[in-house]
């Protein structure tokens, strides 16, 4: 993997609901969020690094949606000092991503956590928990006609150790359904820190 520069916090956080804005799954639930606060979708859409108050407010918004800085959801046993980059991952890197340690995508992977194993079973016709697979391959079809998605967000120990996806697992998947779509090399955010194992 290749380091291109070091982000904050703030940066991971905006791409994570800038991301999940744009998904439709998951925006209804960002939506209702950002009605109740009285915020303009604009806040996630379009966001100001540079103002600190819309970024603590996006640290909060992602803390009532997915649990950050709340050690909940996705960010259960999230250490506080993370070292937050962007990156370039090749697809042989990528390969090795696991999903996070999560029932159903322990399913889905037969138990591997690896997105390249699920990938086998899904073209298999094998679902996780009755949930088709559709959205995977809307996503893989997607990139077959040339379509460029958001970078993930991946997590690690540190430089050397097992990365692990923190936002993107469907994207993930799709891009282990199409490796033959993969460019020589993706970007990603990656974030490191000590028990982050955990």
């Amino acid at each position: 993997m290749l380091h291109l520069h070091t982000i904050d916090e703030d940066e991971m956080v905006a791409v994570f609901l800038q991301t999940e804005l744009a998904s439709y799954r998951f925006r209804p639930t960002l939506l209702d969020l950002l009605r109740r606060d009285g915020r303009d979708p604009r806040t996630v859409e379009r966001p100001d690094l540079a103002d600190a108050e819309e970024n603590a407010y996006r640290r909060r918004l992602l803390g009532a949606y997915r649990g950050y800085r709340r050690n909940a959801d996705v960010f259960t046993a999230m250490p506080d000092a993370v070292r937050w980059y962007r990156a370039l991952i090749t697809p042989d890197e990528l390969a090795q991503v696991r999903y996070l340690n999560d029932e159903y995508w322990i399913e889905l992977s037969g138990g591997s956590r690896l997105a390249v194993d699920a990938a086998a079973r899904i073209r298999q016709g094998i679902e996780a928990y009755g949930v088709g697979n559709g959205g995977f391959w809307y996503l893989a079809d997607a990139l077959t006609s040339g379509a460029v998605f958001p970078e993930l967000i991946l997590i690690g120990e540190d430089e050397r150790g097992p990365l692990v996806v923190l936002e993107g697992h469907v994207r993930l998947t799709a891009y282990a359904l199409r490796p033959e779509c993969l460019p020589p090399t993706l970007p990603v955010l990656v974030g490191y820190a000590r028990g982050m194992a955990k």
